[in-house]
């Protein structure tokens, strides 16, 4: 049963910043949720330990030691730890958020892969684990829940919860954290985990991605645990015919039994790997494999468990249940000799720790991301923040339906597939159905509602906004709607725009300030409520230097209060060359001065009666202002 909705913390906003918005999973020690960083604003997955166990030094310090582990290792394929803290009796990891799918569910949705698509996925899988490695870590869980595949496609490791240093060594007579599907035997046997385990364990998930099974299965663990004590890993061509022989030879050099015929840590396993592909065709990488899916088994065998190894104090009492326990029934070893140097009654009592653990029922002690989310419920929520909720809940958007309704406001949501409080893979979309309102819509009293308020009023009735006009009014306020069109209380379907009709406010009749100085100018235009500019540069003009050569807004034009009228500031007329017009027919001479910007004057001595200019008040070739009055005079007697 979903008990999301239960949970607590759903909703609280853990150490004054990590906003929990959902739960993705929940294990036997911890519980990671879809979090929402509110001081950087970025999702990301926070996982919080069990109260409960808090007080628990030991896991304390577990946890802090995965935050510390994984935050040394810098590689983009391994699942980042951002931060690390408590708040009250939680203690939690804020880790980075990986948007796509498992490993785990492309097995169980494809079955076998590609050899280059197996490749793809194993060799950044290799180079994160090389990076551990190297730092002096290891895994110990490698399995395909923990391989995360993005929505980009980017291949990440998760679950750095049993990681322990390479130098430490689990005491023989303590505890084997595992999946018993990938437990290398030596961590079987004796507790050993330094980086050839996850070498092993990475062998066995590149034979589960070639031929979409596990290389051991069995009714229980134990038959599990005994194949990986004493048959070797079988090679991916037996249960899939034309795997190259490349392949066959990788899984079982990283599956070696005997942990000193492995590569000694997964860079030296990368490094065999890429020799592999690079002795593949392409027509072999590219071999399409049958179309059967992996087999399904929901078993304690697939979890993440905290496994009792037995007290070699107290042998007896579990031996005489687990000597008739016979191997796989298919399996070849039920008819072998234990390996030398493995005492067979120390198998079994490894075999009866696990179904002793087992069936105790250990708790997981870490459940990985998770990729499966619940479609949160977004009826009566704006479209805006409908597409929020789901980006925050890691969900995207299929498409957006629009549907007449009377229950539910225009623009908000009135339906959702899937319905809210649905799971859906989680990188899934959402079909959004919006409300349009009503389907008769009628056109509300406007008029005096200021612009972007009437619009908002418009856009709230299913109506839309349309073209905006403005006009002078004596009674209604700048900036508030004169009228609409259609009119109030006509009816008209949703969506129809209305034309707006705003007020100028009452006209005012803009003076000639032409030729005045410019701060006259000014005062006069402001004390009509006009605003004044000053044009950035001053020009030549007729009008004398510091006097208004023009204005934006003409002389006996309307303007509305508050408008701006720019006023252009004259330098004084531009000096021009004079014409030189002496010997010239008066007429001839009076057309290119006038021409050329000046005004003509004629003067004639008396008894004059010559009408050729004999001499000009300015010589032809100087200069003078455009606009001014040159004279010239005829020859007298």
């Amino acid at each position: 049963m979903d008990t999301t909705l239960d949970d607590p913390l759903v909703g609280r906003v853990l150490d004054g910043r990590y906003r929990i918005d959902a739960r993705i999973a929940a294990g036997g020690m911890a519980t990671v949720y879809r979090a929402v960083d509110t001081r950087l604003d970025r999702v990301l997955a926070l996982k919080v330990m069990h109260p409960a166990l808090a007080a628990d030094a030991a896991f304390v310090d577990r946890f802090i030691r995965e935050a510390k582990s994984v935050a040394r290792l810098a590689h983009p394929n391994v699942v980042a730890v951002f931060d690390q803290g408590t708040d009250g009796p939680y203690v939690y990891l804020a880790m980075e958020y990986v948007s796509g799918c498992t490993l785990r569910d492309v097995l169980r949705e494809r079955g076998a892969l590609q050899p280059r698509a197996a490749l793809d996925i194993l060799e950044p899988v290799l180079a994160a684990l090389g990076t551990a490695h190297r730092a002096g870590f290891v895994h110990r869980d490698m399995k395909p829940e923990n391989v995360l595949i993005g929505d980009d496609g980017r291949v990440k490791v998760a679950d750095f919860g049993l990681v322990r240093s390479v130098d430490s060594v689990t005491n023989t007579t303590g505890s084997v954290l595992g999946t018993v599907s990938y437990l290398a035997p030596e961590q079987i046997e004796s507790g050993v985990a330094d980086t050839r385990v996850d070498v092993y364990a990475c062998g066995v998930v590149l034979y589960e991605m070639l031929t979409g099974a596990k290389p051991h299965l069995g009714d229980s663990p134990a038959q599990v645990l005994y194949q990986h004590l004493n048959e070797d890993v079988p090679p991916p061509s037996a249960a899939v015919p034309g795997l190259p022989v490349g392949l066959d030879e990788l899984v079982a050099e990283a599956t070696a039994r005997n942990p000193e015929l492995r590569p000694y840590d997964a860079a030296a396993l990368l490094g065999l790997t890429r020799e592999a592909r690079g002795r593949l065709g392409d027509a072999e990488l590219d071999a399409v494999p049958p179309q059967a899916r992996a087999e399904v088994r929901s078993s304690a065998e697939d979890r993440t468990g905290v496994i009792p190894r037995p007290v070699a104090a107290q042998p007896v009492n579990l031996t005489s249940r687990l000597e008739t326990l016979p191997p796989p029934p298919s399996s070849p070893a039920a008819h072998r000799q234990a390996p030398a140097g493995r005492p067979r009654r120390g198998v079994f009592l490894v075999i009866a720790g696990v179904l002793l653990a087992l069936g105790v029922g250990t708790g997981v002690w870490y459940i990985n991301s998770g990729q499966f989310t619940k479609v949160p419920n977004l009826l009566g929520k704006t479209e805006a923040q409908a597409r929020s909720q789901l980006s925050a809940a890691g969900l995207g958007v299929k498409r957006v339906d629009r549907k007449f309704s009377d229950a539910f406001d225009r623009g908000t949501v009135m339906n959702t597939d899937p319905p809210g409080g649905r799971r859906i893979r989680g990188n899934g979309a959402v079909t959004l159905t919006i409300s349009r309102g009503p389907e008769v819509v009628a056109v509300p009293n406007l008029k005096g509602r200021p612009l972007e308020e009437a619009k908002a009023e418009l856009t709230k009735s299913g109506l839309a906004p349309g073209i905006v006009t403005q006009a002078f009014s004596q009674d209604v306020a700048q900036g508030t709607v004169i009228s609409s069109d259609p009119a109030v209380g006509d009816k008209r379907a949703p969506d129809t725009a209305v034309s707006l009709v705003v007020s100028k406010g009452r006209p005012v009749q803009v003076p000639t300030v032409t030729g005045l100085p410019v701060d006259q100018a000014t005062a006069g235009l402001e004390a009509l409520g006009l605003k004044v500019a000053t044009a950035p540069e001053q020009v030549n003009s007729p009008a004398a230097a510091g006097t208004v050569a023009n204005q934006s807004i003409g002389a006996g034009s309307q303007a509305a209060a508050g408008d701006t009228i720019t006023l252009t500031v004259s330098k004084g007329p531009r000096p021009t060359p004079v014409p030189n017009v002496t010997g010239q027919d008066v007429d001839a001479a009076r057309k290119a001065l006038e021409a050329a910007g000046f005004k003509v004057k004629v003067e004639r001595p008396f008894l004059s009666f010559s009408n050729t200019v004999d001499s000009q008040s300015v010589l032809g070739g100087l200069n003078a202002p455009e606009g001014s009055t040159i004279t010239i005079r005829t020859k007298g007697l």
